[in-house]
C-alpha cells in the first residue's frame, strides 16, 4: 500500500489495489471524504483534467490553521477551507493524481516555470548517470536557469556538453539545463529529499559548463 499525504491534511491519496498499482509514476486516487481540484496558481482559475496546477483540496481531516500566524493562514488557505498543498499536480481521466514538484522549487526562466524533477527524471534515464539534480541558477536576462548536478556512471567520460544535449532532445526549449556541475554525490536528507538550498548555495563557487 502507497499513500500520498502531509501534516496539514492527513492522508490524501492511496494505492491499495492492483489494478491502481499499475498507475506508474500516479500516487493514486482521492482517499474518501475528501474532494480536491487543480488551480492555476497565478490566475486561480479551475484547470480541467490533465493540466498542471497546485492541487487544492478540502476535507474533515484539514487542519483549521496555524496557531498565531496569520500570514502562514492567508497562503495556506482558500476561501471555503480549501487548503492550498503547494504540490504541482495533474489529474488524469480516470482520477488518478501525479505529482510534477513542489511549486516552490519552480525554476522561474523567462515567463515560464519549470519543474526540477522532471529534468532529474530525463538525466537519470542516460545509462551514463547515476543521479542527478537541477536547482535555479540566476540570471540577470531571463531570470533563473536550469543548472544539473551530475553524478556520472563508474567509467563514464560523459561530457556537460553531451549532458546538455541528452535533455536538449527530449524537452522543449525553454526547460534544457542550461549549467552543469559534475560531483561525486547529490546531498540528500535522511527521507531521501534532495536538498536544493545546499546545492543552490554551492552553484554560485562551483566550476560549471555552460550552454
Amino acid at each position: 500500500m502507497q499513500a500520498y499525504g502531509s501534516t496539514e491534511a492527513g492522508g490524501i491519496s492511496r494505492m491499495i489495489y492492483a489494478e491502481e498499482c499499475k498507475q506508474q509514476r500516479s500516487v493514486g486516487r482521492l482517499s474518501e471524504n475528501l474532494e480536491a481540484k487543480i488551480v492555476h496558481p497565478l490566475t486561480g482559475e479551475f484547470l480541467s483534467v490533465g493540466q498542471q496546477g497546485e492541487l487544492w483540496i478540502r476535507s474533515p481531516a484539514v487542519m483549521k490553521g496555524y496557531v498565531g500566524d496569520e500570514e502562514a493562514n492567508v497562503k495556506t488557505f482558500g476561501c471555503q477551507g480549501w487548503l492550498k498543498t503547494g504540490d504541482l499536480c495533474y489529474i488524469d481521466e480516470n482520477g488518478y493524481i501525479y505529482i510534477v514538484d513542489r511549486l516552490k522549487e519552480l525554476i522561474k526562466y523567462k515567463a515560464y516555470q519549470v519543474p526540477p524533477a522532471e529534468l532529474e527524471q530525463v538525466l537519470q534515464s542516460s545509462p551514463e548517470i547515476i543521479d542527478a539534480a537541477v536547482v535555479p541558477y540566476p540570471q540577470e536576462e531571463v531570470g533563473q536557469i536550469p543548472m544539473a548536478f551530475v553524478v556520472r556512471q563508474p567509467g563514464s567520460k560523459i561530457s556537460a556538453v553531451e549532458v546538455m544535449d541528452y535533455v536538449a532532445k527530449k524537452v522543449a526549449p525553454y526547460k534544457k539545463i542550461r549549467k552543469v556541475s559534475f560531483v561525486n554525490s547529490i546531498p540528500k536528507s535522511a527521507a531521501g529529499k534532495i536538498l536544493r538550498k545546499e546545492l543552490a548555495t554551492y552553484a554560485m563557487s562551483a566550476p560549471v559548463s555552460r550552454l
